[in-house]
């Protein structure tokens, strides 16, 4: 297959982009740096020569947006969802101008779209959408802004002949340096990876070969449409998260933070507490019930491959 991906040159573009052209799919990145054989430049807000490779390939993958690793300050904010909204709107128009347009068109979301929560999880068809939950800081609810803007562009394109799904993705964990697994490791091998804030927030998180295997599985379901959980069936407590993170590095013990710890270790690093904090008890109802099957349900045998492959590098 034809397979674009714009914004396919973060951390999970890199792992969707090295699964897909190793099964033998060509694949096209539009990127505003390319740097490299098949990534094409594009701004991500207007049409363009990029458009030419959308008319005509079979899949889609809008990867696009500004890293949510920052700072939120009210211009990380607007970055973020301007980065989102007009990505997707330009995708769509793309699509629709399209002679022969691709047949399903996958947009990234976020799990973060759901509420704080922690008595019951968020699937597709019962979750909660954010935003008005008590007691939790004013910007979260800009988060959740964000997430169902970008949802809401896919949606209202007119793009009859293409089917559309928005990924409602947990947190992709990959060996690769720079990403989420990465970090998280780094606090736990020092020592410094105990919970946060007493660790009853919820964890939501998906296995890097999970994630393409749920991509590749919504591409082939010509019935499935909509917004789609990509997150493995057993999120836990941030407490037993990192207990088995530990685990895997052979680290017996993690300091515990407080919030105001974690507050200081955010802004050292220039990123946000939310990610850390806020409890994203996600659930993969749908793939589930059209009978996709995760390698990698439970997070202590998913830590243990990442750590193995870190090591094997």
């Amino acid at each position: 297959m034809k397979i674009v991906l714009p914004g396919g040159t973060g951390q999970v573009g890199t792992v969707l982009r090295r699964a897909l052209t190793a099964a033998g799919h060509e694949v096209a990145v539009l990127s505003r740096r390319p740097a490299g054989h098949g990534e094409i430049l594009w701004e991500g807000r207007t049409l363009g020569p990029w458009a030419e490779v959308i008319d005509g390939s079979d899949v889609v993958v809008n990867l696009a947006g500004r890293s949510v690793s920052c700072r939120y300050t009210p211009d990380n904010l607007r970055a973020m969802m301007d980065s989102r909204v007009d990505s997707a709107r330009v995708v769509g128009r793309a699509i629709a101008a399209a002679v022969r347009p691709p047949r399903v068109w996958l947009q990234m979301s976020t799990a973060t779209v759901y509420a704080h929560r922690f008595d019951a999880p968020h699937d597709e068809a019962t979750g909660v959408i954010g935003g008005a939950e008590p007691g939790v800081p004013d910007y979260w609810g800009y988060s959740v802004d964000i997430a169902t803007a970008w949802e809401r562009e896919q949606e209202m394109a007119d793009t009859p002949h293409t089917r559309k799904v928005a990924l409602r993705a947990a947190m992709v964990m990959s060996p690769d340096r720079g990403g989420v697994f990465d970090v998280l490791s780094r606090l736990a091998r020092l020592g410094l990876g105990g919970p946060v804030a007493g660790g009853r927030q919820y964890v939501s998180w998906i296995h890097d070969h999970d994630f393409v295997r749920a991509v590749e599985f919504l591409v082939g379901r010509d019935d499935l449409t909509g917004p789609v959980n990509l997150a493995a069936p057993a999120p836990l407590p941030h407490r037993a998260f990192m207990r088995a993170l530990r685990g895997a590095w052979g680290v017996p013990v993690g300091l515990p933070a407080t919030k105001w710890m974690a507050e200081l270790g955010a802004f050292a690093l220039r990123s946000d507490t939310e990610l850390l904090l806020k409890s994203r008890r996600v659930v993969p109802g749908r793939l589930l019930d059209a009978g996709f099957a995760f390698d990698r349900p439970e997070w202590p045998e998913a830590a243990a491959d990442l750590v193995r492959r870190v090591r094997g590098r």
